[in-house]
């Protein structure tokens, strides 16, 4: 039987959470950034021998542009009995996305011009600044973070990026560009800060892949 969660309830926040990680996932780049401004409208009802599934109405926002929203309709599908199953995420986007071919080229071109890979840490900085130049490189982290949330959420967790420890580019020999983070998730359930390494692939015709990603001990950041 399904059952209408109060938008604010902590599990349809968690659900929402992972949603908007999992669409920023699908459809971010180097140019543009999503996240959860509110949740409109949550339910939820148990699948048999499955596990809880959550309908949500959600709006999301542009980090860089935040007067900039999207509506989406999200479903969240919970695996219950097996923990190495990430959670089936299905979404809708209402009206368009601001469209960000150029910004991506532009960064693509950037990086592609460089005379030695790209190498930075602490983005944002301690007082919350990110230069401009940056930008794109956080992006692309908070983007990618989406799928190491959306392929380690359960119930019980509510993911949100925090920081690029470190970032370096790693040279190739095709048309990729590739880059190595050590990133600091913030679980906000047990209140943890994890460092997680992850390798990311981008293309602006092809989007973002996370070949590799793993979750670090504690200390592995400092």
């Amino acid at each position: 039987s399904a059952m209408e969660l109060p938008p604010s309830h902590h599990r349809a926040d968690r659900a929402a959470a992972l949603a908007a990680g999992y669409v920023c996932y699908r459809r971010g780049s180097p140019g543009r950034g999503l996240r959860l401004r509110t949740v409109r409208r949550a339910g939820r009802r148990d699948i048999d021998g499955v596990g809880p599934k959550y309908h949500l109405e959600l709006v999301l926002e542009d980090i860089v542009d935040q007067d900039s929203t999207v509506n989406s309709t999200a479903e969240v599908l919970y695996h219950l009995g097996n923990k190495n199953i990430a959670p089936d995420v299905q979404f809708t986007i209402e009206g368009e996305l601001k469209n960000t071919d150029e910004a991506d080229n532009i960064f693509y071109s950037q990086i592609k011009s460089l005379e030695k890979e790209l190498v930075a840490e602490n983005i944002p900085d301690s007082h919350g600044h990110v230069s401009p130049e940056m930008e794109p490189i956080r992006l692309l982290a908070w983007v990618a973070s989406g799928y190491v949330m959306w392929q380690n959420s359960t119930e019980n967790t509510k993911f949100q990026f925090a920081q690029i420890k470190h970032v370096k580019q790693v040279k190739r020999s095709d048309e990729y560009l590739e880059f190595d983070y050590m990133i600091l998730l913030h679980e906000m359930v047990s209140q943890e800060i994890i460092p997680w390494q992850m390798t990311v692939l981008w293309h602006p015709q092809h989007g973002i892949q996370v070949t590799q990603d793993s979750r670090q001990p504690k200390h592995a950041s400092e």
